[in-house]
């Protein structure tokens, strides 16, 4: 035990003497904070320009929608359409300078030839690749209104039903139309992603560098293969959960904090609960894909070999980026499900449904005793490939060669 330490406070110290280690740990959430404080002191000076509201692509408080007729087809507003939600104006100059003054987020130009081509312009306040670029419902619906007439109930039906939501659970539901709504899970599953292949290839290149430098001979002399696997996985885990401690608090101080400074919705808010399954997704991830990059680090001759071949064990890790799209817009379909409680996908997987919806409780417990299980399987099977002989070989890595090692059969 005294010599598991021995290596355990060994890495720690050799890491934590690393400026890069120290910036990404420290600076990169400072660097945040000081984004975050210089963002929310200019809203304070000038609402109008609010950060958020300009990736959204309208001022904070303002609904109200213009529009400029040009082809004479809007006669009049139907009485459920207040001026306060869609406001006419006599030309696009006078639409244009009431944009200026902040009375409406945008304005829309119907054409003369609008009943031949369909067509119609968006002008919106700040123009974002991420916001509206095509007709409100309402503007169908007053179009409509007039094309049929003044007909309210022909309208209703020629825009389709309107369909109220009614969620089953009492957490406030985030807009669908919200850039954040994607944005928000899609910054939380890269950020464990950074975390742990970070915090991973961290042991793979203190195993490959000591394998190389032939200092592990050395080491060899005084701690046993085991004792030695064990101190650096604990070692640097605890490195990688304090870096994830601080990652994930600062970001969900700042949320929070975003809710009152920015206006963020309370759904936009992430749980406390967050964290604390964050961290138990981390540490089993890291588990099982620390222990393969060890187990890799064993097998391959010097640090070059065994960067090349990294992404045979971290490929199932990837494979929630390159789904991601479907996991945040999916969360609750059979692929999504699968991917989180899969052992090997699931550290990412997971994480990105519970940022994006209310995961189901039991689907959590599944995927962490299906973690843990393999967490076990695969510190036993690299403890096996932790050997002097197995280290202290030299052979050329192959993928046969890491395969048949890990299950015991070389």
């Amino acid at each position: 035990m005294n010599k598991i330490w021995l290596v355990l406070r060994q890495e720690i110290v050799n890491t934590l003497s690393r400026k890069s280690f120290l910036f990404a740990m420290f600076g990169i959430p400072i660097i945040g904070v000081v984004v975050f404080l210089i963002a929310g002191q200019l809203s304070k000076d000038n609402p109008a320009q609010n950060i958020i509201s300009q990736l959204i692509g309208s001022p904070p408080g303002v609904q109200t929608e213009g529009y400029v007729d040009l082809s004479g087809i809007i006669k009049k507003l139907p009485a459920n359409v207040p001026t306060s939600v869609l406001e006419a104006f006599p030309n696009e100059a006078a639409a244009m300078e009431a944009m200026k003054k902040g009375e409406i987020s945008g304005y829309y130009i119907i054409p003369p030839d609008y009943i031949q081509t369909g067509e119609i312009t968006y002008i919106p306040v700040n123009f974002s690749p991420l916001g509206s670029t095509g007709k409100s419902s309402t503007l169908d619906y007053v179009i409509n209104y007039n094309l049929l007439d003044e007909n309210a109930q022909l309208a209703n039906l020629v825009n389709g039903p309107s369909v109220i939501p009614h969620p089953l659970s009492a957490a406030p539901q985030r807009e669908q139309s919200n850039p954040l709504t994607y944005f928000l899970p899609y910054g939380a599953t890269m950020l464990f992603y950074i975390i742990i292949l970070s915090a991973a290839s961290l042991l793979l290149s203190s195993v490959a560098k000591e394998k190389e430098n032939r200092v592990i001979e050395i080491l060899m002399l005084s701690v046993t293969p085991r004792q030695l696997l064990t101190g650096k996985i604990v070692g640097l885990g605890l490195l990688g959960l304090l870096q994830t401690i601080i990652w994930v608090g600062t970001a969900r101080i700042l949320l929070a904090q975003g809710g009152s400074i920015f206006n963020l919705p309370a759904a936009f808010q992430l749980p406390a609960s967050f964290l604390v399954w964050g961290i138990i997704f981390f540490v089993l991830g890291y588990a099982v894909y620390a222990s393969l990059m060890a187990g890799l680090g064993a097998l391959v001759p010097n640090l070059r070999e065994a960067t090349q071949a990294t992404i045979m064990v971290i490929f199932p890790l990837i494979i929630p980026i390159f789904l991601l799209s479907v996991l945040i817009n999916e969360p609750n379909n059979m692929l999504s499900i699968v991917l989180s409680i899969f052992p090997f996908t699931a550290p990412i997987a997971m994480i990105t449904r519970l940022s994006a919806i209310e995961v189901p409780l039991w689907q959590i417990l599944v995927a962490i005793t299906l973690l843990l299980i393999t967490t076990v399987l695969i510190v036993r099977a690299v403890a096996r490939m932790f050997q002097a002989q197995t280290i202290l070989s030299g052979q050329p890595f192959s993928r046969k060669l890491f395969i048949n090692t890990l299950f015991g059969r070389a």
